[in-house]
């Protein structure tokens, strides 16, 4: 991918001798280990080529008049620290170098372009999520042990661990910094359900564009947000006594889903169609659909009970 030096015009290349076009980053001039984000213009973009020779560099072509950039941004830089020095982070101000981010074929930003022995290797466009960016970095460099983890996995593992409050919050925040990714607002409708706010979470869904509205993660949710209103409260269960009918064991089943007792709940209706398939027209194979929908397609308990349905039923 030559890149042509806008103040001579001449191509740009990795073997061209330090300092010839410009002041070299310190790492050409000195041999100690360069800084880790810099900021690319002119004045260095040869050095860098030249510097990417021996460490990859990572180009974050950015405008301060992009809301995309000013979230992507600083999440390249918290990574670039964290790698520490696996990558060069390299940040060019598109509005500033025009004719740079022309060579680069850059049209929109932000645009961020791995470049390794003076070529291109990789590129993304677009604000991705930290995971994502994790992941595409990932392809090229070994995690770092003792990295952060990210606030994708920080709002998983305390939503696992029965947080919803703290989970909640971590997804509010990556909701607003990345507001077209609608994962993000799935995951906190999952965090609102499970601290009790069901309401706010149908909103949630309810305000999604019709492909994600539908898609089955949002189902899932929302058949959440139904088992909870399905199933009995505490007094009503409580009021079943000792009744072991087919509808009893049906109402136990979805305070059991609702709870959050998925094993418990599915066994139950797994049970329950074995022994009465007429109940409720089918009653328990629909709410055993519906709680696969909830924990979605890859979840053990759905690829578990898929196939003792499936034995079941054939």
């Amino acid at each position: 991918m030559p890149i042509v030096d806008p103040r001579t015009g001449e191509p740009l290349a990795p073997d061209t001798p330090a300092g010839a076009n410009g002041t070299a980053p310190a790492a050409a001039a000195t041999g100690e280990a360069p800084e880790v984000i810099v900021d690319a213009d002119a004045s260095n973009i040869q050095q860098l080529l030249e510097l990417s020779m021996e460490v990859p560099v990572l180009l974050d072509c950015w405008t301060p008049r992009s809301e995309p950039s000013k979230t992507l941004t600083p999440v390249l830089e918290k990574l670039a620290l964290a790698y520490q020095g696996a990558f060069i982070l390299a940040k060019l101000n598109i509005d500033e170098n025009p004719e740079i981010a022309a060579q680069l074929g850059v049209r929109s930003a932000p645009d961020v372009k791995l470049i390794s022995q003076g070529g291109l290797v990789d590129h993304f466009q677009g604000a991705l999520p930290e995971k994502e960016v994790r992941e595409w970095l990932g392809r090229y460099f070994p995690a770092p042990e003792d990295a952060p983890i990210s606030p994708e996995e920080q709002a998983a593992e305390a939503l696992a661990a029965g947080d919803a409050a703290t989970a909640r919050t971590l997804y509010e925040e990556l909701v607003q910094q990345n507001p077209q990714h609608y994962p993000y607002q799935v995951a906190l409708a999952r965090a609102l359900v499970a601290e009790g706010n069901a309401a706010d979470a149908r909103t949630l869904l309810d305000n999604l564009p019709p492909e994600e509205r539908d898609a089955p993660p949002a189902r899932g949710v929302r058949a959440s947000i139904e088992f909870g209103e399905e199933a009995p409260s505490a007094e009503a269960l409580a009021a079943l006594g000792e009744r072991d009918d087919s509808e009893a064991q049906y109402l136990r089943a979805l305070r059991r889903v609702a709870d959050g007792d998925y094993e418990t709940g599915l066994g139950a209706l797994l049970a329950l169609m074995k022994a009465d398939r007429a109940y409720g027209d089918d009653a328990a194979r629909k709410a055993l659909l519906r709680v696969f929908d909830a924990l979605g397609a890859d979840h053990p308990l759905t690829v578990s009970y898929r196939r003792k349905l499936f034995a079941l039923l054939y």
